[in-house]
């Protein structure tokens, strides 16, 4: 009998093509259909489960599971199907369909191979896990992660379980508590993968497993020791200690939950699958596993801004060798782009381009070829050669509206009919710049945020002259340079530091009142932020900080604090010299822990409701788009607390009506600047 599938059974297929080779091998070719990338749907899912049914029935010599996309091997589940779940039974029903397609390809009596190439995540991983090898490419895009804990939940498919037999615990749960994704490289050297070959060669390494089924090798002695029940308590809770000091438990349940799966359930497979689906399921209908399920959709949206168009420059050119104008820089040279970078001073040009190795080590750790290259592509250029040829120059000098005009005219007759003039302003207006250019469509906002390499968003700053293909373009140069690009309309501060500065203002303020620094920041932390906001100020720089706080207060009326000004008169400038309202040590934050505050909660208030009111003020002047940009740009250019969903959802998840009566209070205690913006209507 013919193992093959009948033409009509094959016609059934819309995501999966199923070929045999001369071997009896089945090559399953996953290509999901009307999809940009392939995701491990539930229509996904039951074909490949009407195809592991079919080789159960007549069993190929083995099974090799591919991409057809050029995008990559699978992406994860689609998040999509889990946002509609509303009970816990619900979400538990969808994880065992997903353990049984799991179960199904591991018990399946012939060698199962994945072959990955591109990236392979979350339940792209999990369904490799299942299968008896993983061979990948050793292609820079290939990248192999269990990512489910930035969504609020963990690995639900059997991937908690799977993960820790192939690699150990240590290396499995540090994959999976961080959701960081790793290298081929990296992958093979922690066994999490079988084997890392050229991608040339990648088909024939699947069919050199397919075809030997050799044994695997399971982890080393020590390695599998770490999931003793005698050490896993011990483990357990210094992964605790590790988690608590980026994430509360109250905010971030998942990464909790993970762990005290591992703790209690390693010593049984059985069991620790079961209490997997049920701690997924748990978390699935949590308040914050939606919040950042919203997150991960707003990220969606924002790299979308940026393909409207195609556009990538062949040269760079930056104006302005600091530590903004560098690090873009080095940036856009570690993305693959030709880039001049010009300054003044050639001692400066020097001490950037020293920079710019540092950060091409970081970032390409051991691969020599990659630094090298990324070195080739900056050149330090003190004449400014490269506007001439630059496709696109970004001005990142000092915040001084006369001295820009005065560049941008010097620089105009210089440059390419076409190109782009960005400027990298934190707050001045745009019509304050173009209006001296002959082109001034010309002219649009970069603008990054600091340090450039960490932080994901760019906002890309719309003027009154600007032309719409500019900012079509400039959101495609933000995308292509690994950015989330935010389109926002020019006006004072324009969204991030708009929202962001009354909130620092009012911190300094309570400073100012006697409030300790440290106080004030744990109120900001307790919140859910990354950072609080007087070590935030520190960090940006205090002199930065008064600079946008004037352009703000004069356009907005935002009051300044009469000790930002004292202190910066007097060199106290914060990190970067070694003290602003904190000592610096180490560059590190010298902080008293022995003060206490009997009324932290009304510090809270003060911080929170001056940022909430301002982003609704941004919300009913059209700043941006719609209040989801509003939130995306929040989050992603200061870090405000994820796991609320952003400002504006903050406002909707929460009593609406009792944060604006607190605001109230605090408009009669404090006065005006907590007074009720009209915005807050339209949320």
């Amino acid at each position: 009998m013919s193992n093959k599938m009948t033409t009509k059974q094959a016609d059934n297929l819309n995501h999966w093509k199923l070929r045999y080779d001369e071997n009896n091998i089945a090559w399953c070719h996953l290509d999901m259909l009307d999809s940009r990338a392939n995701l491990l749907s539930v229509a996904v899912i039951e074909e490949l489960n009407s195809l592991l049914e079919h080789f159960e029935k007549q069993l190929p010599q083995a099974v090799i599971l591919l991409s057809d996309k050029n995008s990559g091997f699978i992406f994860g589940a689609d998040i999509s199907e889990f946002t509609p779940l509303e009970t816990q039974q619900q979400a538990l029903d969808f994880l065992h369909r997903g353990h049984a397609l799991m179960n199904r390809i591991e018990i399946l009596a012939c060698p199962t191979v994945s072959m990955v190439h591109g990236n392979c995540f979350g339940g792209g991983t999990e369904l490799s896990l299942a299968c008896n090898y993983i061979v990948a490419s050793d292609d820079a895009s290939t990248k192999i992660g269990l990512p489910e804990i930035k969504l609020g939940i963990h690995p639900g498919y059997g991937g908690t379980v799977r993960s820790i037999e192939h690699c150990g615990p240590l290396a499995a749960m540090n994959m999976m508590l961080t959701g960081r994704a790793v290298s081929s490289r990296a992958a093979k050297k922690i066994g999490l993968i079988d084997e890392c070959v050229p991608l040339r060669q990648l088909k024939r390494a699947a069919l050199a497993f397919a075809l030997r089924a050799p044994a695997r090798k399971p982890p080393r002695l020590l390695t599998r020791l770490a999931s003793h029940a005698l050490f896993r308590p011990l483990l357990a809770s210094q992964m605790r200690k590790q988690v608590g000091r980026k994430a509360r438990p109250q905010h971030y349940p998942a990464p909790y939950k993970l762990i005290d799966l591992w703790q209690h359930y390693a010593g049984n497979r059985t069991r620790m699958l079961e209490q997997e689906a049920l701690s997924v399921a748990s978390l699935t209908t949590t308040q914050a596993a939606r919040n950042l399920v919203k997150v991960f959709f707003l990220q969606t949206k924002l790299k979308d801004q940026g393909k409207k168009t195609d556009y990538k420059p062949a040269h760079v050119h930056v104006i302005g060798g600091g530590i903004m104008g560098g690090d873009i820089a080095s940036w856009c040279a570690i993305q693959g782009f030709s880039v001049s970078v010009q300054d003044q001073s050639p001692e400066r040009l020097a001490k950037t381009m020293q920079r710019a190795q540092a950060s091409f080590k970081k970032k390409f750790k051991r691969n020599r070829r990659a630094v090298r290259d990324a070195t080739d592509r900056l050149i330090p250029d003190h004449r400014g050669d490269g506007i001439t040829r630059a496709d696109i120059v970004i001005e990142a000098i000092f915040e001084d509206v006369a001295v820009k005009r005065e560049l941008y005219q010097s620089i105009e007759p210089r440059m390419k009919t076409d190109a782009i003039l960005a400027t990298n302003t934190s707050s001045i207006k745009l019509e304050d710049l173009s209006d001296c250019l002959q082109k001034p469509g010309r002219l649009v906002g970069l603008h990054f945020f600091n340090p450039v390499a960490l932080m994901p968003l760019v906002e890309i700053i719309r003027g009154p002259q600007t032309d719409e293909q500019v900012v079509a373009r400039s959101l495609a140069f933000g995308k292509n340079i690994g950015k989330l690009p935010l389109p926002v309309k020019s006006s004072p501060g324009f969204l991030v530091n708009r929202i962001l500065m009354p909130y620092i203002l009012e911190a300094v303020t309570m400073v100012s009142e006697g409030i300790p620094a440290e106080i004030v920041d744990k109120a900001a932390t307790d919140f859910g932020m990354p950072m609080g906001p007087i070590e935030l100020a520190d960090t940006v720089g205090l002199d930065i900080c008064k600079s946008v706080a004037l352009i703000l207060s004069t356009a907005l009326g935002m009051a300044l604090p009469d000790n930002l000004d004292t202190m910066t008169k007097a060199n106290l400038l914060g990190k970067k010299n070694g003290e602003g309202f904190y000592k610096y040590r180490n560059g590190k934050a010298v902080k008293n822990k022995n003060v206490h505050s009997d009324n932290i909660q009304q510090v809270q208030d003060r911080l929170i409701l001056r940022l909430l009111n301002e982003a609704v003020a941004c919300l009913r002047e059209g700043i941006v788009e719609d209040s989801e940009l509003i939130d995306a740009g929040v989050i992603f250019g200061t870090g405000f607390a994820p796991f609320t969903g952003g400002p504006l959802n903050y406002i909707k998840q929460h009593n609406k009506e009792n944060l604006q009566a607190t605001m109230a209070t605090l408009e009669n205690r404090f006065g005006e600047k907590f007074k009720l913006d009209a915005g807050w209507e339209l949320v």
